[in-house]
């Protein structure tokens, strides 16, 4: 069958128990990929922050993204029935325009724990089809969502979350940076592997919106 391509243009990898070994669960969550240019300028604010931040745990350039919905530790027969929901969500979808544009923090830029990039156009489009991720994978007894979706790309997650000030006035200054404009053609299925060095991100499968899958 064909192999579909990410937002730049990278071939994907085939999902997913065939490419697993039987029996052993995977560490999941789908994406939205970002272009290189734009994990570029995120990389370049990354950089402007950590040098007004502490003990913050900053996202390697190569692994930004924008998350539609965390799926834990997941074993390969339940793997492959959710990409099966998820291609079915992504021929029943559109691509559209995502900006992405300002910096802020969860819960509070004064006391913060995770660092953000926000979206600026396109927030609608796409948490509606984070919804529908989260509908069609909740009919699979995936948990759902209890909070409201939150379009956002994570640049970094603060150890030991603390008053401040200095951080604070940084994200306020570049509230209104922009990143980037990116067409979303396609969701991701995303594999997580976790070590003392970082998590590494690799690719399961990608689908494109408003196509009929193989």
């Amino acid at each position: 069958r064909s192999r579909p391509t990410h937002s730049d243009g990278r071939a994907s990898r085939t999902c997913c128990a065939s490419s697993t070994t039987a029996g052993s669960a995977i560490r999941t969550f789908v994406a939205i990929l970002l272009p290189e240019e734009v994990r570029s300028a995120l990389a370049g604010e990354i950089d402007r922050l950590r040098a007004v931040a502490r003990d913050v745990s900053w996202v390697a350039p190569a692994n930004l993204h924008v998350t539609l919905k965390f799926l834990g530790e997941v074993d390969p027969p339940r793997l492959a029935s959710a990409a099966g929901a998820l291609r079915a969500v992504a021929a029943a979808s559109r691509a559209f325009d995502l900006r992405l544009a300002g910096v802020g923090a969860f819960p509070s830029p004064s006391r913060p724990r995770v660092l953000w990039a926000g979206v600026a156009e396109g927030a609608d489009v796409l948490a509606e089809l984070a919804g529908r991720v989260d509908e069609a994978l909740g009919a699979l007894a995936f948990e759902r969502e209890v909070r409201p979706f939150t379009g956002h790309v994570t640049l970094g997650r603060v150890r030991v979350p603390r008053s401040a000030p200095a951080l604070a006035a940084a994200l306020a200054a570049d509230a209104d940076r922009v990143f980037g404009l990116i067409r979303v053609g396609h969701i991701a299925l995303m594999r997580s592997d976790l070590s003392p060095r970082g998590s590494r991100y690799s690719v399961l499968e990608t689908w494109p919106l408003g196509a009929q899958g193989p």
